[in-house]
């Protein structure tokens, strides 16, 4: 879906109170996303292993009712290195989102209320981060500022910037030239007070629900450069490095790899669908 498809539906229905409507999978992914964000502020509650300690052999062990999901190749706990991997991983996606959202929001806002020559620079700057792939600007970031979870988060808020911008200058354009805008200005209102109490709350709706979508794909972002060996370094749990340090195993001990890999690909979903119902879309 296109950033001009998304703004669409989510200005076509916006429901306050989605979650009150029978609707299975919209309950499902709230569980989830619950129970993630639920095991970031308190894994003890979920596990009493420590994630870092192995257990002396129990390397490698199958899951089993002692060890739900098995346990790695230095005798940890599988499940709680998954459980305590959600405090990095949900972490970092949310500071990568918030910085996307805050830094592209501004960009665009400048732009869609400003015009002229200040909206052309910017959104040709816009253009040039979007003509760069997401991974190889992310990548490019990372590099220059080094490994480690807070630079990866950076990275990933960077390569977003650009969606959030367009999108933000896109609804802000068409929020200005409304009927009720034109009235407030010929009303004498100043250009800050109309931008601030018109235009800001109504175009920033379809940007919001755009940031829940883009919580996905942080999670994602955040996995891969781990995986490739740029994010959290070990023996830190975060899903994307489990993935990485299971692939030697694929052949002997399959659930290192299969278990965070189905974590990861659950909560993305239960994001996306989040998003979608924010947006308006179909159950």
């Amino acid at each position: 879906m296109s950033l001009v498809d998304y703004a669409a539906a989510a200005r076509k229905r916006v429901e306050v109170f989605p979650v009150f409507r029978w609707q299975p999978g919209l309950w499902l992914a709230w569980l989830i996303i619950v129970l993630a964000v639920t095991a970031a502020f308190f894994p003890g509650l979920f596990t009493h292993y420590s994630p870092v300690e192995g257990i002396a052999g129990a390397q490698r062990l199958a899951p089993q009712a002692n060890h739900w999901l098995g346990t790695d190749q230095l005798g940890r706990d599988l499940y709680t290195r998954i459980i305590f991997g959600a405090s990095h991983s949900l972490s970092a996606a949310l500071a990568a989102v918030a910085m996307g959202l805050l830094a592209g929001t501004l960009l665009g806002v400048m732009a869609g209320a400003v015009g002229g020559r200040t909206e052309s620079l910017l959104m040709r700057l816009v253009d040039v981060l979007l003509s760069i792939p997401s991974l190889l600007l992310s990548l490019t970031v990372i590099i220059l500022l080094g490994f480690g979870t807070v630079n990866a988060a950076i990275a990933v808020g960077v390569a977003s910037v650009a969606s959030f911008a367009r999108l933000a200058r896109g609804e802000v354009v068409r929020i200005r030239h409304t009927d009720y805008v034109e009235a407030a200005r010929g009303s004498g209102g100043t250009f800050l007070a109309v931008l601030w109490r018109h235009i800001l709350p109504n175009s920033l709706t379809a940007v919001l629900a755009f940031a829940t979508l883009q919580f996905g794909q942080a999670i994602l972002a955040l996995s891969t450069l781990s995986f490739l060996g740029y994010g959290t370094p070990p023996p830190t749990p975060e899903w994307g490095l489990l993935i990485a340090e299971g692939r030697n195993y694929l052949s002997t001990a399959w659930w290192l790899t299969t278990f965070p890999g189905v974590v990861v690909i659950l909560v993305v979903l239960a994001a996306n669908r989040i998003s979608r119902q924010l947006s308006g879309g179909r159950p």
